[in-house]
């Protein structure tokens, strides 16, 4: 009789653990498609540790540097956005870019929600953590990291916001095998990625690495 108690507690257990789990994930959902609540602003300093299919990676994030890029990014790791995202865009030499999420409710409710341009105030060197922009003020939730220094994209007004400080070594060796995405190359369309999210990514592009999970260093 004990030993069925037991068993029967350790089923309770599980099922409990099960659905906190599930709640949890709802509770983050909820919280990611309502952009304009995540706004905190970001400590003076802060590391973003980065779990990847290939290993792990830190960028230390200087706010100084970009506050608003660096508001954004915090808010953003915070709250699990980058999760389960794709590296989606990894071209030898030059960088490798991910922040589209995986979820195309979730990337639809963040493709409009822009921030202003920081002024550029750190060079694109090698190891620098940068958000994409497709102009003027259109910053969102892609982030790009420098392979080489690219001074070329500081007078485009790309702003650094922080530097791989430990393992850029995971970072150059992301899978950069699909190349330039379409239609300029045969790898992941941007449009399919926002309308599709991982469901395009796992069949089309399978090789591709990816964030298990990113949180703020404590």
């Amino acid at each position: 009789m004990t030993r069925q108690l037991m068993m029967f507690g350790t089923v309770i257990a599980a099922a409990a653990a099960t659905v906190a789990a599930q709640s949890a994930d709802l509770q983050k959902i909820a919280r990611l498609r309502n952009p304009a609540a995540l706004n905190e602003k970001a400590p003076d300093t802060f590391k973003a540790n980065f779990d990847t299919s290939k290993g792990s990676f830190t960028i230390t994030v200087t706010r100084s540097l970009a506050p608003l890029g660096a508001d954004r990014f915090y808010n953003l790791v915070k709250n699990g956005f980058y999760d389960d995202t794709k590296f989606f865009r990894v071209l030898e030499g030059f960088m490798a870019q991910g922040g589209i999420h995986g979820n195309p409710t979730i990337a639809k409710a963040w493709a409009s929600a822009r921030i202003q341009d920081d002024p550029v105030k750190q060079s694109n060197r090698r190891g620098f953590a940068t958000f994409a922009t497709g102009g003027r003020n259109t910053r969102s939730t892609q982030f790009f990291i420098n392979f080489r220094d690219n001074p070329a994209l500081d007078k485009d007004g790309f702003a650094p916001f922080g530097l791989v400080t430990a393992g850029m070594n995971v970072v150059d060796r992301l899978y950069s095998g699909y190349g330039e995405g379409a239609p300029s190359g045969r790898g992941p369309d941007q449009q399919r990625v926002q309308g599709e999210g991982n469901t395009y990514l796992n069949k089309e592009f399978p090789r591709l690495d990816f964030i298990k999970a990113a949180t703020i260093a404590q």
